[in-house]
């Protein structure tokens, strides 16, 4: 069944996500870490809509965004170890997959391909956060951005995903929602796919990334790769 699968003439036999903003939203504990952060240091919260364009960028994106100062500043480290502490302790609070997105895992996997995550996210962050969503047991592999000595945009992550998945990068499909996936992608030779419903902001052009293709949702990935999805 698996072989009948295939993204733009090659075949698919994985299917490897980002996870912030391609695979799971996870904006709302984000946000509400940056906000409680803010409030305990004497700032004001941020509205949701500013916050959510800089969560695929990591702590330090949303403290910049949130305080305005860069990681020279005295208390940058502070402010960013406030917000992991609180977002550890609240990880699953509002986080679910994108709409359309459990769908779409359920047709890979009644299909047998395999599917599986590759993030930037530190694995002490990312192991309670699949944990709570109850993923782990379905994964094919979770690669955090500290389970190789390079993170994305390198290839690295990407091929330890490959390979412990037991497939070969060509038979992969990359999913993502920031430039440095799809370069992590294209130098890892998989097939990419950018996530438009992701955290983009409006510097991003994602028709410069060089993806082999784009999705406005989580269901186009079904249709993409020749599954349609099951009315």
């Amino acid at each position: 069944m698996v072989d009948d699968i295939h993204f733009h003439g090659r075949p698919v036999r994985l299917v490897l996500f980002d996870l912030d903003g391609t695979l799971a939203d996870t904006a709302p504990d984000l946000a509400y870490a940056l906000n409680q952060t803010l409030l305990r240091h004497g700032r004001q919260a941020l509205p949701f809509e500013r916050i959510r364009p800089h969560v695929s960028h990591g702590g330090l994106a949303l403290i910049r965004a949130g305080f305005g100062i860069e990681p020279e500043h005295p208390e940058f480290q502070r402010y960013r170890q406030d917000l992991l502490a609180i977002y550890q302790d609240n990880i699953v609070r509002q986080t679910t997959l994108f709409p359309g997105m459990e769908q779409v895992l359920q047709q890979l996997e009644r299909q047998g391909i395999g599917w599986g995550v590759v993030t930037n996210k530190p694995a002490w962050l990312t192991d309670p956060l699949m944990d709570g969503m109850g993923l782990t047991p379905r994964a094919a592999c979770i690669v955090s951005g500290d389970t190789t000595p390079n993170s994305k945009p390198h290839p690295g992550p990407l091929l330890h995903a490959c390979e412990l998945a037991g497939a070969a990068p060509q038979e992969c499909l990359y999913i993502g929602d920031a430039e440095r996936d799809i370069a992590a992608g294209r130098a890892a030779g998989t097939s990419t796919l950018a996530a438009l419903f992701g955290y983009l902001d409006e510097q991003d052009n994602p028709d410069s990334w060089g993806a082999d293709d784009s999705i406005a949702s989580p269901v186009e990935i079904l249709e993409k790769i020749g599954l349609m999805p099951t009315r």
